[in-house]
């Protein structure tokens, strides 16, 4: 799942870290040995809650309403529940709606981690249904690609960015997630201003559950052990060259293959992005196949001399050919 961005350049953040010790701390570690990954897979995430993606008015006795927006409901809003009844779907929120009878709805709310409550109430529309006047989503599924299994704890990381609602750009809050084999059987190839996308289907197997959803990428535990994949050991930003690269990824069926990139430049070493360098693809064979970077390899690791130094996580829309990568450190 790629993200669409134009091209812009991205300010250098500089991280400084005070210590109130006097006593020299130990610094986490910044490399360890990992499975690398490069396989396509399935996932399905569940908001917790049922997410406000739109706020829209409508018609009720001839006059334009919304409740929503009258009772201070916003976008990107979180419904947890309406009149202490847990909502976790669609239905269930339509459904506790259009049974009010235009009574007052007392609905709890998540916003920006601060829970706020709100009164609403519901109108009829022109067919006779009470509505709030929002679009609200409670799940998404999509295709993206693993970066690395971490065996030590039986985790993986992938896509190297956030599931975001493709209408608000939010981060979607997970409340539970799913991961499964996916199999690649086509490719819509990209175009500047027109990026294409893998295409493919989810098997059966799964390999764990999504634990958190991140602007650096998917974790989640895994169902068993990951034994297909060759050990790496993972770079710090220093050891990143500009210069010949490859990435892992899946263009058809199940297996990984490798293919020639160039790493650019640095843009940051900042460890809360997901925007750490600019890659460009080079090899011709995928460039054929795929027109460049499509949406669906996100997560693709990026092999240096040796070591695992990212994973793809952009392309640019007016250059498809060339994208932005994060440190394997940060997913770390």
């Amino acid at each position: 799942m790629l993200k669409k961005v134009k091209i812009r350049i991205i300010p250098t953040i500089l991280v400084i870290i005070f210590s109130l010790s006097i006593n020299i701390i130990p610094v986490e570690a910044k490399t360890k040995t990992v499975i690398l990954g490069g396989e396509s897979f399935g996932l399905k995430l569940y908001c917790k809650g049922v997410m406000v993606t739109k706020i829209e008015g409508f018609i009720s006795n001839n006059k334009k309403v919304c409740p929503a927006l009258d009772s201070g409901i916003r976008i990107n809003d979180i419904i947890l529940s309406v009149n202490n009844k847990t909502v976790k779907s669609n239905e269930q929120l339509e459904k506790v709606v259009k049974c009010s009878n235009g009574k007052e709805l007392n609905v709890k709310i998540e916003r920006e981690n601060n829970t706020i409550y709100k009164k609403v109430v519901p109108k009829l529309n022109d067919k006779k249904e009470y509505h709030l006047g929002i679009w609200v989503k409670d799940s998404c599924a999509g295709i993206g690609t693993i970066s690395f299994y971490d065996t030590d704890n039986k985790t993986y990381a992938a896509l190297g960015h956030g599931i975001c609602d493709t209408d608000t750009d939010k981060l979607i809050p997970n409340g539970k997630g799913e991961v499964l084999k996916a199999s690649i059987t086509s490719i819509t190839k990209s175009q500047n201003n027109n990026i294409g996308t893998l295409n493919g289907y989810f098997t059966d197997y799964s390999i764990g559950t999504i634990q958190k959803n991140t602007p650096i990428g998917i974790f989640g535990n895994l169902n068993a052990e990951i034994k297909r994949g060759a050990k790496i050991i993972t770079a710090e930003h220093s050891e990143i060259k500009i210069g010949k690269a490859y990435i892992l990824t899946t263009l058809n069926g199940t297996k990984p293959k490798k293919y020639n990139i160039e790493i650019l430049s640095i843009c940051n070493t900042d460890k809360n992005s997901n925007r750490n360098f600019t890659v460009k693809i080079t090899d011709k064979q995928l460039i054929s196949k795929t027109g460049g970077i499509v949406q669906g390899m996100s997560g693709s690791p990026i092999i240096q001399n040796g070591k695992l130094v990212g994973a793809l996580t952009h392309v640019f829309l007016d250059d498809c050919q060339k994208g932005y990568g994060i440190f394997a450190e940060n997913m770390i």
